[in-house]
């Protein structure tokens, strides 16, 4: 699919490189030299303007800087938790979704309220961006109780089923199965909505992918597989881990729509999205949607990314891909928004990041009682052989 033209870059909070993450992800890379040119290109670039296809011609002024706004905080939310990390106060991997934010946003902009995602441990972006607020998330990496999963969860394991976000998962592909699932179960119900399954390059090379995608063709599932190509499984480039491309054609044999398109154009993502979403919500088919994406720093905070890739393709793509600017840049263009009042946005969502910081640190850790909590499903008769526990999607 074609993209947008290239503009400026985000006037970026520049976190120290100090990572300090205890176990290196770099052992899985396969050589100290960085590879170049293993970036997948897609279509010509500017040759379609997709603010004028169906899915954003509409969009009203608000609704797009809403959108730029989701995509400023969820930036600023990991830059935080970035430094947060590296003095000490968070522990674990810490997974950053910075140069990806474009995907989230775009995507879950589309969606009903019927409608559920899902997604692997990259996730704090989708978090924030379906409406889960700052705080909860990082009190959630603190290990602290305020967390949205009670401090037991932590970078990948966010949830709030009040807003239809089924994690954060820590497993590659494992969410896949699950996407499949809550398919399912959205048909079975007789209800409208459909699931969103992120997942990462890497993930499409595990079985419960292909497995996923066959019985989603088989019965007819609403599920739509969104890859976030951002060119890298862990230390891998995607040339040294897939054969064949786009990704997204590994539908074919299951007869699965699919789509490639550009991650850095918010336009793009949500005219693809809509599209899949038309036919799940009409016809009940599942889709998979390869986004073409980039992430900033490593695969986790501890990466050091620069033994796979090189200081100017990272460059590079910040210069001129930067999701963020291009698409700040484009309501400047359009008068929806004016300088100041984008340096505005981008003061708030810092002080909000700064504020989320200080709640985190300030709350209590759970109670050792808490341990075994929340690890079984309870039952409404634990005692009884033929009780049965909360069904999916209903209210107790």
């Amino acid at each position: 699919m074609e993209g947008l033209h290239h503009d400026t870059n985000l006037d970026q909070e520049d976190a120290t490189s100090g990572d300090k993450e205890g176990s290196s992800d770099a052992e899985n890379t396969e050589s100290s030299e960085a590879v170049a040119g293993n970036r997948p290109e897609v279509g010509g670039v500017g040759e379609i303007d997709y603010s004028k296809e169906a899915a954003n011609r509409e969009l009203s002024p608000e609704e797009k800087i809403e959108f730029l706004d989701q995509m400023v905080r969820i930036r600023r939310f990991e830059e935080r938790s970035l430094r947060a990390y590296q003095q000490g106060h968070i522990g674990g991997f810490l997974h950053l979704y910075i140069g990806q934010e474009a995907v989230a946003v775009g995507a879950v902009s589309c969606m009903t309220e019927e409608d559920h995602v899902i997604t692997a441990y990259r996730d704090h972006g989708h978090a924030i961006a379906v409406g889960m607020e700052m705080d909860e998330c990082m009190a959630e990496l603190y290990g602290k109780k305020t967390g949205c999963s009670k401090g037991k969860g932590g970078s990948m394991h966010f949830f709030a089923p009040d807003k239809n976000f089924w994690g954060g998962h820590g497993i590659v592909g494992g969410q896949t199965p699950l996407g499949l699932g809550i398919a399912y179960a959205v048909k079975y119900k007789g209800a409208k909505g459909a699931c969103l399954c992120f997942m990462g390059d890497g993930a499409t090379n595990q079985g419960p992918f292909y497995e996923s995608l066959n019985l989603a063709a088989l019965w007819g599932l609403p599920v739509i597989y969104v890859i976030e190509n951002n060119g890298y499984s862990m230390g891998t480039a995607e040339a040294r881990h897939s054969a064949g491309e786009p990704l997204a054609r590994r539908g074919d044999p299951f007869d699965v729509n699919w789509s490639v398109s550009h991650g850095h154009d918010l336009y793009e993502v949500r005219h693809n999205i809509s599209e899949a979403l038309r036919l799940a919500h009409e016809e009940s088919k599942p889709s998979v949607l390869e986004i073409v994406t980039y992430r900033y720093r490593g695969h986790s905070v501890a990466d050091p990314d620069q033994t796979y890739r090189s200081k100017e393709e990272i460059e590079e793509y910040k210069s001129n891909k930067d999701p963020i600017n291009l698409f700040k840049d484009r309501l400047l263009a359009e008068g929806v928004i004016d300088a100041e009042a984008a340096l505005e946005m981008d003061r708030k969502a810092k002080d909000e990041a700064e504020a989320s910081a200080e709640f985190a640190q300030a709350s209590p850790y759970p109670d050792p009682e808490e341990l075994m909590e929340d690890v079984y499903w309870e039952t409404d008769d634990p005692g009884g052989r033929t009780s049965e526990g909360t069904i999916f999607f209903e209210s107790p």
